[in-house]
């Protein structure tokens, strides 16, 4: 990259301290790609930036004092992010070779790839989509220096106002401070950007334009609309390749095509972002909440639920009013009273816990709530399950004394990793958000809750990561992020750990010695939102929910129609034994039957033919077409009822044997022999 910065005049001696704690000394300004040379050749070639005292620089930028210094090659992250916000200006590029009237906007990266808004006086094509990919080939073919010159203010308008670029004036003009800027140009066009970015467009040829979208200026439906031209970038072929071998195995497990194709749920124009479950759909969420039930019971939980609409001043008592009503719907009664759909059970819970005193023998008091919350998402922002205004939470909150914080913390965060195991997602992220500039209560406060997550994390031999400044407005956060099948992260359940909202609601407990103090309050959600988690495990799954899971377990299939009735029986059988079961009767071949189920992805399916009727038996297949036999009906029972056993199940057995064993390894009173009542072996 060549810049038209120039060394100061004089020599000065100045020290550069490298990573690996190696110096560089040099007598006069150097620049980074200068430095770089003088480690190797090869580190000079790969070379895209550096960052100098933790501050992001162009390879041409000078360094004219001592400084630490990391050079960036595209293997960085930062290198990864400088590659993808250069093809957003190569963009720019090729367009205004190819649309010489279009207007650039603006050309952000995004996770895994950048943007670029652009104002033109026709809708782009699939075509034009093409053409623009393919010229950005070519002009990465020419290999050319991408230059950066910074220049005053008046320069820059001067620039862009010879070029008609009356978007990039726009921006100029809310940047009132901003009296020098940084302009990159790629031949004949220019860009203004903070930079840094690539020296040479050898770096940007892995790429690939992904897709075309509608936008508005400055994200205003009330704005006029631009488009957005989507792309990806990566180091070099191989990421790439591996990328979009990736985004195409996403769109075969999108959860929106499988819950039509699976007949599991559907979204209309009559309630926008919010779902409509379809019996099968509707069968797989009531089992997350009945597995969730159970795993609660076991730990301790009560279940409660509180109204959906509560009247406004709640929400103004706990905050969420000021920090939140943009999210939230309103309205007010005839009577003038202001009321407000609840976009979280806090207050709810909060109330809750308020009717009758609470003593310290009450605590901790973990109160579990399955709580319907509404909050408005905007439109463009809606996606299928993902993203709803209409959702379910498996909510909690936990009071505890101050005492049982760090115990209370390490519990849910043990609870929430075996969920999460028992659910295939062994790959589990956390992330530690922590006070945010806009926040309730005092420092000491916050520093003792957020000395409780890192005692917990620290205390469990977890590793996490710091997100400074993320944390809820009444308290510090752990997020929980799954990694699926495809590498794909989400954000899921989230602990949040909080003294402030007690206090702003005065709820109470009396202690030992007589006095009424605070409890501390932990908002806590595993799942998330039910209906996400559900789009979450059709895409980690595919669509092949585990058996335990699945709407429907099993399928029987008669062969003619002369075994339907047998078939039929069969499924009357197996739905009498507990499991969810269903018979394809029709009239239709065998082979198109089994196709058409082994589609629907149903766990097994249970053929039904003359032999079959006559022996009092079935043949049994898998869904991905392993052959099981023909077993006894009994047999072909027993199995399915052990395949069809929830995780939690499994273990719950195992610790009622133990407890059976425990409890009986002394002789009951007068009976040797006799088993400790209610205790299932």
């Amino acid at each position: 990259m060549n810049t038209l910065l120039t060394p100061a005049p004089g020599a000065c001696a100045i020290t550069l301290t490298l990573p690996d704690g190696a110096q560089r000394h040099f007598g006069q300004p150097v620049t980074v790609a200068e430095v770089a040379a003088t480690i190797g050749a090869k580190l000079a070639k790969h070379t895209v930036a550096g960052k100098l005292d933790g501050r992001l620089v162009d390879a041409c930028d000078l360094i004219d004092h001592d400084a630490t210094l990391h050079i960036i090659t595209p293997k960085d992250e930062e290198g990864l992010e400088i590659i993808r916000h250069s093809c957003a200006h190569l963009v720019g590029h090729a367009v205004k070779q190819l649309y010489p009237s279009a207007k650039m906007v603006i050309g952000p990266v995004i996770e895994d790839g950048f943007y670029y808004d652009i104002a033109y006086e026709r809708p782009f094509t699939p075509e034009d989509l093409a053409a623009i990919e393919t010229r950005m080939k070519a002009l990465i073919a020419r290999d050319y220096d991408v230059i950066k010159r910074v220049l005053p203010r008046s320069e820059v308008i001067r620039i862009f106002q010879q070029r008609g670029e009356d978007y990039k004036l726009r921006l100029i003009e809310n940047m009132p401070d901003e009296q020098q800027m940084g302009m990159y140009f790629h031949q004949e066009y220019v860009d203004m950007c903070r930079g840094p970015h690539v020296p040479n467009t050898r770096f940007l040829k892995a790429f690939k334009l992904t897709k075309l979208a509608g936008a508005y200026w400055r994200g205003d439906a009330r704005n006029e609309q631009l488009q957005r031209i989507y792309g990806t970038a990566w180091a070099d072929k191989k990421q790439l390749d591996a990328y979009i071998q990736r985004i195409e195995e996403a769109e075969k497990r999108d959860h929106r095509k499988l819950g039509r194709e699976l007949d599991l749920f559907h979204f209309q124009e009559d309630a926008p972002g919010a779902v409509f479950w379809h019996p099968r759909g509707w069968t797989v969420f009531q089992e997350l909440i009945t597995y969730m039930r159970r795993r609660q019971q076991d730990a301790g939980y009560v279940e409660v639920n509180s109204p959906d609409v509560m009247d406004r001043s709640l929400w103004e008592v706990s905050g969420h009013w000021q920090n939140y009503r943009d999210h939230m719907f309103s309205t007010e009664t005839e009577d003038g009273r202001a009321l407000a759909l609840k976009p979280m059970n806090c207050p709810g819970s909060v109330l809750l816990y308020r009717h009758g005193l609470k003593s310290y023998r009450d605590l901790p008091l973990r109160m579990g709530e399955f709580g319907k919350v509404h909050r408005y998402e905007p439109s463009g922002a809606l996606h299928g399950l993902l993203r709803v205004r209409h959702f379910t939470q498996d909510d909690a909150h936990i009071y505890c004394t101050p005492q049982q914080m760090d115990v209370e913390c390490r519990e849910v965060v043990a609870l929430v990793l075996d969920i999460y195991r028992q659910f295939g997602f062994e790959d589990v992220r956390i992330k530690l958000s922590t006070r945010p500039e806009n926040r309730m209560g005092d420092e000491a406060t916050w520093d003792l809750l957020e000395g409780a997550l890192i005692r917990a994390l620290e205390g469990m031999g977890l590793a996490y990561r710091l997100n400074p400044g993320e944390g809820a407005f009444y308290g510090p956060k752990l997020e929980f992020v799954l990694r699926d099948a495809i590498g794909r992260d989400w954000q899921c359940g989230t602990l949040q750990v909080d003294m402030n909202l007690p206090e702003r609601f005065g709820i109470e407990y009396v202690d030992e010695d007589g006095h009424r103090k605070s409890p501390v309050m932990l908002h806590r959600a595993l799942f998330g939102s039910l209906e996400r988690f559900t789009g979450i495990l059709i895409e980690h799954h595919a669509g092949k929910l585990p058996t335990w899971l699945a709407p429907v377990q099993a399928m029987v299939l008669s062969i003619t129609e002369d075994h339907a009735a047998y078939a039929q029986d069969l499924a009357q059988l197996l739905r009498g034994a507990g499991l969810r079961c269903e018979a394809d009767v029709r009239n239709e071949k065998i082979s198109y039957k089994i196709r058409e189920q082994t589609l629907q992805r149903i766990p097994f399916l249970l053929i039904a033919g003359a032999r079959e009727r006559d022996t009092g038996a079935v043949a049994m297949r898998s869904r991905d077409g392993q052959d099981l036999g023909v077993l006894p009906v009994t047999q072909a029972v027993a199995r399915l009822l052990l395949e069809a056993q929830a995780p939690d199940a499994i273990a719950r057995k195992t610790l009622q044997d133990r407890l059976w064993m425990r409890l009986n390894a002394q002789p009951a009173p007068g009976d040797a022999a006799t088993r400790v009542p209610g205790v299932v072996s």
